[in-house]
């Protein structure tokens, strides 16, 4: 038998050529993603938010309510992508459907979260990183015959006095790359994940510094694991002061910081970069999407969103358990879509908002 380690480990040129079509697709204009990969425990916090009881059917029933939104095809328009969690991808909508095929169906590219959650890192101050590397191979296997094509993965770093330190920057850096590898190779396009979470009394310039930071280390990482990057997504933190800095900056500060920090770090061979809300309002984190698009410096990337909460606070207390406030939970979700969509092209003038899209959604130290 031949020694399996004589095959050759790097990507074909059909290979190569998949991916890079799903993550453009995914990024097309005006296309972000739609963040429902909560796990059990997560969204078990957002459905005692509105007392309904985390059980499997309520959880199918809310995702139901997301996934089924709008008109035929209303949805495609402003979601590239739909990241699931593993339950969810094995769960059927009330027609039969599974809601693989509803998001197909709907023109909608779908993702699942392949990590095992945030672990403590021994040696740190209260740092983390990621689990789920053991199996993720064929778990990416599964996922894809399973009609999956990207993968999330979800690190994070904090910033204090002393951290983020360069073993929690290395390690954390070095799991992504790892795992983009491995998505890769199963046919997945990673979205990689570095998260620097907003806890904290920081200004926006230490926040900066520190993004880039990661990020330059990421990259580093990724190209170390000979990661096609033509085939990859970044979700990074939009730059912003820590949630206790005294001082508030404008979205043109945050778009600013934003634009510069990726010009330095990203390479322009990224297809997209698809932001998280960090605990930002729902109206905040479209106002800062906007402003990042809208700020005059070298943007190689497309610049866009994957929301969770932001796209999803509304809706849920739109819905609040009862399958009669489907269609006005439904809209509540077009509308946040679709201000997202105008955001990522720089086109989003307010007044969109839902009753609910001023609140703050932070949640320190947020895991799920």
């Amino acid at each position: 038998m031949a020694n399996r380690m004589s095959v050759p480990q790097y990507l074909t040129e059909a290979q190569k050529k998949e991916l890079a079509d799903i993550a453009n697709r995914i990024v097309a204009q005006g296309k972000g993603i739609l963040a429902a990969d909560e796990s059990t425990g997560s969204i078990a916090k957002r459905l005692a938010s509105i007392n309904v009881e985390n059980t499997e059917e309520n959880r199918r029933m809310y995702r139901q309510c997301l996934f089924t939104a709008g008109d035929a095809n209303q949805l495609s328009q402003n979601l590239g992508g739909v990241i699931l969690f593993h339950e969810t991808m094995y769960q059927k909508a009330d027609d039969g459907r599974t809601f693989v095929q509803v998001l197909k169906d709907a023109g909608i590219i779908v993702g699942i979260k392949v990590d095992k959650g945030v672990v403590p890192l021994a040696g740190t101050e209260g740092e983390t990183t990621t689990q789920g590397l053991d199996g993720l191979a064929e778990r990416c296997a599964q996922y894809k015959k399973d009609g999956a094509d990207f993968a999330k993965w979800r690190c994070v770093l904090q910033i204090g006095p002393r951290t983020p330190s360069a073993l929690s920057i290395m390690e954390n850096c070095n799991v992504l790359a790892r795992y983009a590898s491995i998505c890769q190779q199963n046919g997945l396009v990673p979205i990689v994940e570095p998260e620097v979470l907003p806890d904290g009394d920081h200004d926006l310039e230490r926040a900066q510094y520190i993004t880039e930071q990661v990020l330059a280390a990421q990259y580093k990482a990724l190209a170390d694991h000979h990661v096609f990057l033509e085939g990859t997504l970044l979700k990074p933190n939009m730059v912003t002061a820590g949630q206790q800095c005294p001082k508030k900056y404008s979205a043109q500060e945050i778009g600013r910081a934003t634009v510069t920090a990726l010009n330095r770090t990203v390479p322009a061979a990224v297809p997209g970069v698809v932001f998280l809300s960090g605990g930002q309002s729902e109206e905040e984190a479209t106002v800062n999407l906007n402003a990042i698009n809208t700020y005059q410096g070298k943007k190689p990337w497309k610049l866009t969103f994957s929301f969770g909460r932001a796209l999803q606070a509304s809706v849920l207390k739109t819905w609040a358990g009862k399958k009669e406030n489907y269609k006005q939970a439904q809209e509540e979700l077009v509308k946040r879509a679709k201000a997202n969509g105008l955001a990522c092209q720089g086109q989003y003038q307010g007044g969109e908002a839902g009753a609910n899209a001023a609140e703050s959604l932070y949640v320190e130290k947020h895991a799920y």
